[in-house]
């Protein structure tokens, strides 16, 4: 799971629903739908899966991540979408929100795992719109409109969409279609604060004042040149000059310590340069916006191409290749190859190709950057507390106005230095510059001038093939690919036509229609086909723009066990064709108008709370594909006057249109697929057979597309969505019976309310002994977050029962009904209320996380469903079904991953075997029944092992009386001895045979990888047994003169080795990666329970078959090597900084606030109180180098202590060894196909 800021719940899949990058009111609607719609986890939990390392450890605050991308699929991210094109991005199923560039770009952030999934800290933790004007003939009924208020007034819009309201709007008189049109055809207003200007040298610059985080920037370079933009002897090479110029560079490094962090990416298109930085020093108040510009000019324009540098990162980049080369990234490239087989899209990936890689010397390199790098090719972003606007403008000009002449003289006596693309790319200029590009004389070579180059017209300089509907072209069979790492069946059908600029409410108008249909058809989808043995595992529909490939790309994505592959395909496009014949309902277009309505609302209202990189990502992408840009109000006025134009007919014929490659396959004149493209395994599970080949040929899949079209289809039934799921009646007698009131909060003190005006903490207890804590806050305007924890989790399951929490609350929240209510009710229940929602399990804890609107009684719909969730819960087989398939799928595809099952391996031997902290195995799965796997989760969650924390911009009023009625309410039980019944959980002792292991996989190409680890303390400094180490941790004379007694604090081992964390990952990447050269990503991370009298570090670090083992040296090295090469003063200030200033920042998001409210009132995790939380601050300031020697004294990194296991993929490679699993016997349990974990490789961060 993805590491969280907040430990006691870090392994759940989110704190919050994904945000799309923009956070504009069209993106957020098409992100939010996805996940108020999902009631489950978006993934299995994966305890022992080591993905990459997210943001939160970093080893160094300035060192190259390299953001990465490299399938279709990332595409839904929205920030590729301007003005509200992000409504039609919409990535259905399981998938989430991806970003990043072409060439290793990152995954999921779901996936953390039990090995690593703690990050470095110590807790967890107004314009008006012409369009509106110009409907004259329109009678705009004043709710729909959307003021500008003062800072204390709500914004006031309240949409309730009637059937007429929607089909045809009210009018005075009535319009004609001409005066419709022309007032549909207005320009979309520009966003008022973006600032625009270009150079005299033609360096464009963009500047957005934005004060989200407070007193800090955001300086992007944006260099229009990328791999599509390489000959065929330098595949690679705009990678290779990303990290050379960006490594490379004195200037960036000065920045370090200021609290700045940075970093580079390239794509196919451009290579982006990126700095996050304070707006002045924290010693002397210092400006740093020009020493910031000053570090990215000398990156962008100046860099250093020395031996030593190219050499040091040609290594990185080759380690970084075998890193990413997952199976994941091979199935992305091959999607890739096939949708853009007609150009250079589908053979120019970023990260090169390892053979020219090899090849290059410092000076073909310099003149690649000689022939992109200049002022006219490059854009500069400034978002951020940007003040002083012309300042700002006067300091780019100061650094950037005189750059780079000399290279745009250079090269206009020179031989093209575009090959046989100059004709494409160089202008028509006078005098003798394009001539000479093109290989011919000019008369006057001797006296031209240097002439200014200009930016590229077309990003990216490709020609697509469009499937539009008449186009004469040969209709291409379905690829299979397939490959021996492959574990389930996917299929992708390809639709890509050019990219229609969102720029006037016309274009705007046909975004909301496609997004309501879409919608539609991902509910219909995905909701009616649950049974307990689905045809497919998951069918995802993308509709969305891409700026990086220069297209819109429709893509049906379907997923399904390899025996069920033809039902599969039969039922998605069987779905298409229903929708697209007798396309969306009254009701449903109703119901998705008002939810799209309510999430831009939404935004509109924190218009002031959207962090920088957001709004920046937003605007990048934007102008790559020609949107306009608004800002979330005008988004939300411009989204209100389309909605009340929109009729059901049009609705439905624009989203026939885009289904058509679906729906009319194989008719004359249908636009023909871009590509059909199927993933397959090369062998399967057969009962009573065993493992057998896998046949597949492109005529069946073709037959089977034909075949679902053909069946019967029938239109769809109006379903009744229920208002709420507690009547008030109801709710009356509930309160009636249970007569719900607050207690005191300890027998020993008569206080029934404890209130911390400091941090604005107050924590309340109820007669049924749920704690209740809950923060007043306006980070994020009219939203609100809620998270019940119930303790016990995976650690509760026993030698007989392993397994069942975890799949019983997949169980839970695959069933999705409450009460009465079927799934689909409860569903559309979340949709209408925007509610997102998912239950998660963890090795300590059980956890439902809510977040809503504070709009139309949102809140109470949050309550509600808790309390049904709580008190009528629904327990069905084929859900339980399901769950157990997933669990077995998910197991069974480990060995086909490098990653895991070196993971799972280390895993097992370290906590001598103990399975709690692994996936359940098929032995385990088949013990369990419906019946035991319900016990095991209910009986956690009684009244006095619960704790819900509620965090938002509501009043005291409003979350207590929800408190009271709806949590109030629920029945009273007995806390059990959830203590007693926690087996004990133990490191394997030394000597053993497991303690270093090694682990092989056959696949066509090497790759290694190694995981590191070894015992550490919980968070609150209790290790195995139970020790309390605060008894045998000596005090420092300087206790009493510092402002804090840090040694005496609960929270000493969780500051002390956060820091020691940050400072051992800086080491890790300096030596093992850049000095030696042995890896390009490394990293350490540690597990911190809360509850459990244990925790572990693990260092992760990905190598090639011939380093690994000196990599697995050389981390073991500088883990052992802090008392021979003791912590510097300068080393300890740059761990505080970093890990201060991501407190500060987290501070203003909602969701950090409900990690730092968990368990301050749980027994068992005694020692939080709101201190804790209070002196945070103090904590981290106040900490020595003695203080973090007396913690690192309590990580064991002794052999007796360490566990270490390697792994190798390859053709050669040998079997495994010192393999403790059993061969399990899987008779009678079908394989269940998954989707995958990501179609994204790892960060380094």
């Amino acid at each position: 799971m993805a590491s969280a800021p907040f430990p006691p719940v870090a392994a759940s899949a989110a704190s919050a629903p994904p945000r799309l990058a923009p956070r504009h009111p069209f993106a957020a609607a098409a992100a939010s739908r996805r996940s108020s719609l999902s009631f489950r986890p978006a993934a299995p939990r994966r305890p022992v899966l080591l993905p990459p390392r997210s943001s939160a450890v970093a080893a160094n605050t300035l060192r190259c991540t390299h953001r990465r991308a490299v399938s279709p699929r990332s595409r839904r991210r929205a920030q590729g979408l301007g003005a509200a094109s992000a409504l039609a991005a919409s990535a259905w199923g399981a998938g989430e929100e991806k970003g990043g560039c072409l060439s290793c770009f990152p995954k999921s952030r779901r996936g953390r795992s039990g090995l690593a999934r703690f990050a470095p800290c110590a807790l967890p933790h107004a314009s008006g719109v012409s369009f509106r004007s110009r409907l004259s003939g329109f009678k705009v009924r004043p709710s729909h409109i959307l003021c500008a208020a003062g800072p204390d007034e709500p914004h006031v819009a309240s949409p309730t969409w009637s059937d007429t309201s929607l089909d045809t709007p009210d009018m005075d008189h009535a319009i004609s279609k001409e005066e419709l049109e022309d007032v549909l055809n207005t320009p979309l207003p520009e966003h008022p604060k973006l600032i625009r200007g270009q150079l005299k040298n033609g360096l464009r610059y963009l500047i957005l004042p934005n004060k989200v985080p407070a007193n800090r920037f955001e300086a992007h370079m944006e260099v229009h040149v990328g791999s599509i933009d390489e000959e065929e002897d330098e595949q690679g090479i705009a990678h290779m000059i990303e990290h050379v110029a960006f490594l490379g560079s004195k200037k960036r490094e000065k920045l370090l310590g200021t609290g700045a962090r940075s970093n580079a990416y390239t794509d196919f298109h451009h290579t982006v340069f990126h700095i996050h930085s304070p707006t002045k020093t924290k010693e002397y108040g210092e400006d740093l916006l020009p020493s910031v510009l000053d570090a990215l000019n000398e990156i962008a324009f100046h860099p250093k191409f020395s031996s030593s540098r190219v050499e040091k990162e040609r290594r990185a980049i080759l380690s970084e290749l075998q890193m990413m080369n997952t199976i994941e990234y091979r199935v992305d490239c091959q999607l890739l190859q096939h949708l853009h087989s007609e150009n250079k899209l589908s053979n120019r990936f970023p990260i090169g190709l390892e053979e020219q890689i090899h090849k290059w010397d410092p000076d073909k390199i310099r003149r690649f950057h000689e022939r992109w790098y200049y002022p006219a090719n490059t854009t500069l972003y400034l978002v951020g507390e940007i003040d002083d606007i012309p300042r700002a403008v006067r300091e780019i000009e100061a650094v950037f106005e005189h750059t780079l002449s000399e290279n745009e003289g250079n090269l206009v006596l020179s031989s093209s230095p575009f090959g046989a693309m100059a004709s494409l790319f160089a202008p028509k200029l006078p005098g003798g510059f394009a001539a000479n590009l093109s290989g011919e004389k000019s008369p006057a070579t001797d006296k031209i001038k240097p002439v200014k180059r200009e930016r590229q017209a077309v990003r990216p300089p490709v020609e697509h093939k469009w499937s539009l509907p008449g186009v004469s072209q040969d209709a291409k069979p379905p690829a299979i690919f397939q490959h021996e790492l492959i574990q389930s069946f996917s299929i992708n059908m390809f639709c890509k036509i050019p990219v229609s600029k969102v720029q006037t409410y016309k274009d705007l108008r046909s975004v909301l229609m496609k997004r309501i249909f879409l919608s539609a058809l991902h509910f219909r989808i995905n909701t009616r086909y649950k049974s307990s043995n689905p045809p497919f595992t998951s069918v995802e529909l993308d509709h969305s723009d891409s700026g990086r490939e220069g297209c819109t790309v429709t893509t049906l994505t379907v997923t399904a066990e390899p025996q069920n592959w033809r039902s599969a395909i039969k039922v998605a496009v069987h779905e298409v064709r229903r929708l697209k014949e007798f396309g969306v309902t009254m009701g449903e277009m109703t119901r998705y108008m008002d939810a799209l309505i309510k999430d831009s609302e939404q935004l509109a209202m924190m218009i002031d709370s959207v962090p920088s990189v957001d709004n920046l990502d937003f605007i990048m992408e934007s102008d790559a594909l020609g949107h306009t840009v608004m800002d979330q109000l005008q988004g939300h006025e411009s989204l209100l006057g389309v909605a009340e134009t929109v009729t059901l007919e049009e609705v439905n014929t624009v989203g026939a249109e885009v289904l058509e490659f679906i729906s009319d396959f194989g008719k004359p004149n249908a636009p023909l697929p871009a590509a059909i493209v199927a993933c397959v395994p090369r062998m399967v599970h057969v009962d009573g057979v065993g493992e057998t080949e896998f046949e597949i040929y492109p005529e069946e899949i073709t037959e089977a597309i034909k075949s679902g079209l053909e069946e019967p289809i029938y239109p769809e039934p109006e379903l009744e969505v229920p208002k709420e799921l507690i009547t008030q009646s109801e709710l009356d007698e509930l309160k009636l019976q249970h007569k719900p009131s607050f207690v005191p909060l300890t027998k020993e003190e008569n206080v029934v309310k404890v209130f911390d005006s400091e941090t604005g903490i107050a924590q309340r207890r109820l007669s049924n002994g749920i704690s209740v804590n809950y923060k007043i806050t306006q980070n994020e305007a009219r939203v609100g977050v809620m998270r019940l924890i119930v303790g016990g989790g995976r650690a509760t399951e026993d030698s007989e029962s392993k397994g069942s929490v975890i799949v019983g609350v997949r169980t839970l929240s695959e069933g999705g009904c409450v009460g009465n209510f079927s799934r689909e009710q409860v569903e559309l229940f979340c949709v209408n209320n925007l509610i997102n929602c998912s239950l998660e399990s963890n090795e300590e804890f059980i956890f439902m996380e809510f977040r809503f609107a504070l709009r139309d009684n949102g809140m109470r719909a949050a309550f509600q469903l808790l309390h049904m969730v709580l008190e009528h819960n629904v327990w069905l087989e084929d859900a339980f079904d399901r769950a157990t398939q997933l669990y077995l799928s998910y197991y069974r595809s480990i060995p086909k991953s490098l990653e895991r099952s070196t993971a799972h391996k280390l895993m097992l031997a370290m906590l001598n075997h103990d399975e709690r902290f692994v996936e359940p195995s098929p032995h385990s799965l088949q013990k369990l029944t419906l019946q035991s796997v319900k016990d095991a989760v209910m009986n956690q969650f009684v009244g006095g092992n619960m704790e819900v924390s509620i965090v938002g911009d509501f009043t005291e009023e409003e979350v207590e009386s929800c408190v009271l009625d709806y949590l109030g309410t629920v029945r009273a039980a007995s806390s059990p001895n959830t203590e007693e019944r926690i087996e004990k959980i133990s490191f394997r002792p030394f000597p053993s045979d497991v303690h270093f292991q090694q682990v092989y996989i056959k696949d066509t190409d090497e790759r290694a990888c190694a995981y590191i680890a070894g015992p550490a303390p919980n968070r609150w400094g209790f290790a195995t047994e139970g020790n309390d180490l605060f008894n045998v941790i000596q005090r420092s004379d300087a206790d009493g003169k510092r402002r804090i007694d840090v040694r005496s604090h609960p929270l000493f081992f969780g500051i002390t080795l956060s820091l020691l964390a940050e400072i051992i990952n800086s080491r890790l990447f300096t030596t093992v990666r850049d000095s030696m050269g042995l890896t390009y990503d490394v990293s350490l991370e540690l597990n911190l329970f809360d509850k459990l009298d244990l925790g572990w570090y693990v260092i992760a670090v990905t190598s090639t078959p011939s380093k690994v083992h000196k990599a697995v040296d050389a981390c073991k090295g500088v883990l052992r090597g802090l008392h021979s090469s003791r912590i510097v003063e300068r080393e300890l200030d740059r761990a505080k900084r970093t890990l201060l200033m991501k407190h500060e920042a987290e501070t203003k998001t909602n969701a950090y606030w409900l990690g730092l409210l968990a368990h301050l009132q749980s027994s068992s995790v005694p020692r939080k109180d709101v201190s804790c939380i209070k002196e945070l601050t103090t904590l981290y300031e106040s900490a020595t180098i003695e203080d973090l020697y007396l913690a690192y004294e309590h990580l064991k990194v002794d052999d007796s202590s360490l566990f270490a296991c390697i792994g190798i993929a390859g053709a050669e490679a040998g079997e495994d060894t010192n393999d403790e699993e059993p061969d399990m016997d899987l008779h009678g349990m079908a394989p269940m196909g998954g989707r995958g974990f990501s179609t994204m490789t790892r960060p380094t961060t």
